[in-house]
């Protein structure tokens, strides 16, 4: 690319050495989460949402679980003043849950702000203001004490007004770009606010520093929560907290980073919803959490109702490789991705275990209300036998031969790809009924009688080309006296029976299945299915569907057929 050199790092990395995060593996227990949803993610819409909407949303958002929820810039819009007080008066907050609204640094909009809030039950009241260099240089023109004199002023309104307003307020401060600030100046600016509240263990103060734009890796956005979690004023009576952006996609990443660097409260959005990137995606770093045996704390055992809610009240898409989330995050499409899976789900029916570590599934999909059956393995022509025939097996109860399964898949594959479409179970197992189950042409399998001296001694009725005829064979078990009919009587040649059969508890009452494959002449495997309620039946019309299917493949009437098939 080009134009490379006008860019450089806007970052600064602290003065001293921060890394007591790397020594860390995981996240222990889940941060208090803020949902920003209703602020940062409804000033990013196209069509913000109406009065109505963000009621429903408030709404989604207590069932989900947030015990904190910023529900807006009460002083920007009649419609988020509106908002407020319609959650107040009609008493929508539950006790538990605190709400967050955002101000800058003006004695007029502060003054609105705590307007809006009179008569809340508790409130956290959320002062910022921008401290980077960009911001200081090119939009407020400002020095450094300038800056600085924002945000003590606007502490001191904070408390002004709150003793003035019936309500409990907690207070918060962002030096809003903290990621493009020095860390020196983010440090002193934070702590002349702390200075100017005071927090106590009983009135503890948030200090929130947001990757408003996320300019750094990871690693350098944790030394950076690392250095001022450890230089804060009164810090066992502050809560550190993120408000990480995407600009970069490491929004998540910042946030479990910033976590094991000492934030214990995360603001984010579901999905990420957000300006431009968009922010730090709280269904995903909650997920995580999940899949390392941390309860997140929130309720998302039913994520698709929470993405339709979703969907519908912001107008925005889920995408389908989002992650948990997404329509295809827990589908296999691949093969040997698919053969894996299904053998690692059959390997934890037959065993007790108490973790989850099946292959290539971060987690078990019901968790969070997703199923077997429609997401995990999907069909294409990219698609092996193990997928194939796992989607038999869970949706129809058919559980074939693993020489079989190979067979079959090729006969799916082929029709997905001459049909350039994803197959569903239903077409899948119509192609299977279709090919194999209870074929009767060109010879048609009536029924049989057996008797058993020494060996089983059988008489079997067919039918070809509209004639009956009967034959009597034996053999030293009742498919192995119908096999020798055919072969003696008919001169239908094959070697190395396969036979399998079950139950089909699926769909079908008492029905029993069996499968049947022989190696034909020409060196060629042919199988067939038959589905009775008697199990020996089952048997027989497997035997004549694989005996059919090979008369078939070679194309000739059938007299010449078996004539054909005699040596």
């Amino acid at each position: 690319m080009k134009n490379n050199e006008k860019y450089s790092r806007g970052y600064f990395m602290p003065p001293v050495k921060s890394l007591k995060w790397s020594e860390k593996e995981y996240i222990t227990e889940a941060p208090t989460w803020c949902s920003v949803d209703l602020r940062d993610g409804n000033q990013a819409l196209v069509v913000p949402m109406s009065l109505e909407e963000k009621l429903e949303y408030f709404q989604l958002l207590l069932k989900v679980g947030f015990k904190e929820i910023e529900v807006g810039f009460p002083a920007a819009s009649e419609t988020e003043y509106a908002f407020l007080r319609t959650l107040i008066e009609q008493d929508l907050i539950p006790e538990d849950v605190t709400i967050q609204v955002l101000t800058q640094s003006r004695e007029h909009i502060i003054r609105k702000t705590f307007e809006s809030l009179q008569g809340v039950n508790q409130a956290v009241v959320h002062l910022y203001n921008s401290t980077s260099v960009a911001q200081r240089e090119q939009v407020f023109k400002k020095s450094e004490e300038e800056i600085i004199d924002i945000a003590v002023t606007g502490a001191k309104l904070l408390k002004k007004y709150a003793a003035q307003t019936e309500g409990n307020f907690q207070f918060q401060y962002s030096p809003e770009s903290f990621t493009g600030t020095e860390m020196e100046f983010a440090l002193e600016i934070s702590n002349r606010v702390l200075d100017i509240w005071q927090p106590s263990a009983e009135n503890k103060v948030i200090i929130n520093l947001p990757a408003t734009v996320s300019m750094s890796m990871p690693h350098v956005y944790a030394s950076q929560i690392e250095f001022m979690s450890d230089h804060l004023h009164y810090r066992d009576n502050v809560i550190l907290s993120l408000h990480p952006h995407n600009d970069r996609g490491t929004g998540v990443a910042d946030a479990e980073l910033g976590m094991l660097a000492g934030a214990q409260r995360v603001e984010g959005t579901l999905f990420g919803n957000g300006e431009r990137t968009g922010n730090v995606d709280i269904v995903t770093l909650a997920l995580n959490m999940f899949s390392h045996g941390v309860n997140p704390k929130l309720n998302l055992e039913n994520i698709r109702e929470i993405i339709s809610s979703y969907e519908e009240l912001t107008r925005m898409k889920v995408h389908e490789r989002h992650p948990y989330g997404g329509e295809l995050v827990f589908t296999a499409f691949s093969g040997s991705h698919q053969d894996a899976i299904a053998k690692g789900m059959k390997w934890r029916e037959k065993r007790e275990r108490q973790y989850w570590t099946v292959p290539y599934l971060l987690i078990d999909p019901k968790d969070i209300g997703r199923e077997y059956e429609g997401d995990i393995i999907r069909i294409n022509s990219q698609s092996g036998k193990g997928g194939i025939g796992y989607v038999l097996e869970q949706n129809y109860g058919l559980d074939l031969p693993a020489e079989m399964r190979e067979s079959f898949g090729y006969s799916v594959k082929d029709e997905s790809d001459r049909l350039h479409k994803e197959l569903l179970p239903n077409e899948i197992y119509d192609i299977f009924i279709n090919k194999y189950v209870n074929k009767n042409s060109p010879v048609e399998f009536i029924n049989y009688r057996f008797t058993q001296n020494e060996n089983y001694e059988t008489i079997v009725s067919i039918r070809i080309d509209n004639e009956a005829h009967e034959f009597i064979g034996e053999g030293n078990g009742r498919l192995d006296a119908i096999s020798n009919i055919l072969q003696t009587k008919l001169g239908i040649n094959f070697k190395d029976l396969v036979y399998k059969e079950h139950a089909l508890e699926i769909g079908s009452g008492s029905n029993a299945v069996s499968y049947v494959g022989f190696t034909a002449p020409d060196g060629e495997v042919y199988w067939g299915c038959g589905i009775d309620a008697d199990i020996m039946t089952s048997s027989v019309k497997a035997l004549f569907s694989a005996v059919n299917n090979m008369i078939k493949s070679v194309q000739l009437p059938i007299e010449k057929g078996l004539s054909a098939l005699k040596n």
